[in-house]
């Protein structure tokens, strides 16, 4: 028999379909190897084929700007999703309210080395991505027009990447997306019950139960969702509360560890699937209306993975519940039972 399972933190229904009971080998796909193309515009070499960088980690002794020798590069999106230039403007058409597309989209390309994906680099080059992110985040965060920046990243075609070489992005749009503020009203609710942090309780909860636990250190626990969504779905949290992703700089290793672990599990579990990871924190707070005092209090930054294993069909699209073939309490246990070495 099925489950119907709700999110705590939404109210999101999703179908765990246990008679299904997919196990990892039911979802591997062909392998991909990536291999080095001289074109390649985030390759070394081909600086001069990117828009001129916003920033670059470089040793020392190499401190040209958009020329050879950094080790993470931070540039506008060339084709950017929304723009910077111009200013904000809001009008109506009859009913429908619109305003311009201002925005900002930069690409931070991960490491020189095209073919490295995340989980290949090592925990002081994760950190420098983490920290890199974070500034820019609370470099954007300084314009007040900017309502949030999304960090994401796309691992291959189906995730949505259209350059292999390893690379994130941020988005910083005028507004709260409605996926964030599913949330942010979720935990506002729940704090007003209960004068608690959902996340707080769900990670105390996962703590006591155990059996989604995927890993877990001494600042971070990596877990697959009561109500997953996608098979092999994780959350990764800090343990301690804190609200925006920006400012969680004390355990940054801890931080990179984490996430290098759980995506050597999922590559080992799935044999390398495509996947997005996205980062989920606060919105920016300038005082306006809307926002509400306890937003310190009841919300907690956090990252989804999501393997791109299934395809959303009709049934999800049409009605908004998905269904995930593969009981978290299953996907976990596969992944905590897998060993890796970093």
């Amino acid at each position: 028999m099925p489950d119907l399972r709700k999110d705590p933190i939404t109210g999101r229904w999703v179908i765990i379909s246990t008679a299904r009971g997919k196990r990892p080998s039911s979802f591997m796909t062909a392998k991909r190897e990536k291999t080095h193309i001289a074109i390649c515009p985030f390759c070394p070499g081909n600086e001069q084929r990117t828009p001129p960088e916003i920033y670059a980690l470089r040793p020392k002794e190499h401190t040209t700007p958009n020329s050879e020798g950094w080790q993470v590069r931070v540039l506008p999106n060339m084709f950017p999703a929304l723009g910077i230039d111009g200013e904000l403007e809001k009008k109506g058409i009859g009913m429908y309210d619109m305003m311009t597309g201002f925005g900002a989209h930069e690409v931070v390309v991960e490491t020189p080395d095209h073919t490295k994906s995340t989980r290949d680099l090592s925990i002081d080059e994760i950190s420098n991505i983490i920290t890199i992110c974070q500034d820019r985040i609370q470099d954007l965060y300084r314009d007040v027009r900017f309502r949030f920046v999304l960090m994401f990243k796309n691992e291959g075609e189906q995730a949505g990447a259209s350059l292999e070489h390893s690379h994130s992005q941020l988005i910083a749009t005028p507004v709260t997306p409605r996926r964030v503020k599913e949330e942010l009203d979720g935990a506002r609710h729940y704090y007003k019950q209960k004068e608690r942090c959902v996340f707080c309780d769900i990670i105390d909860q996962e703590k006591d139960v155990g059996k989604r636990i995927v890993y877990e250190n001494d600042a971070f626990i990596a877990f697959c969702p009561f109500a997953s969504r996608f098979p092999f779905e994780i959350w990764l949290l800090p343990k301690k509360h804190e609200v925006d992703f920006y400012a969680s700089r004390g355990h940054i290793n801890d931080m990179a560890r984490a996430l290098k672990i759980v995506l050597l599990k999922l590559t080992r579990a799935l044999d390398g699937p495509q996947y997005n990871y996205i980062v989920h924190t606060s919105p920016n707070r300038f005082p306006r209306r809307g926002y509400w005092h306890t937003i310190m209090e009841d919300y907690h930054w956090h990252i989804e993975i999501i393997p791109r294993i299934l395809r959303t069909a009709g049934f999800e699209w049409g009605t908004g519940l998905y269904i995930n073939p593969t009981p978290p309490e299953d996907a976990a246990k596969y992944l905590r039972e897998i060993t890796v070495t970093i």
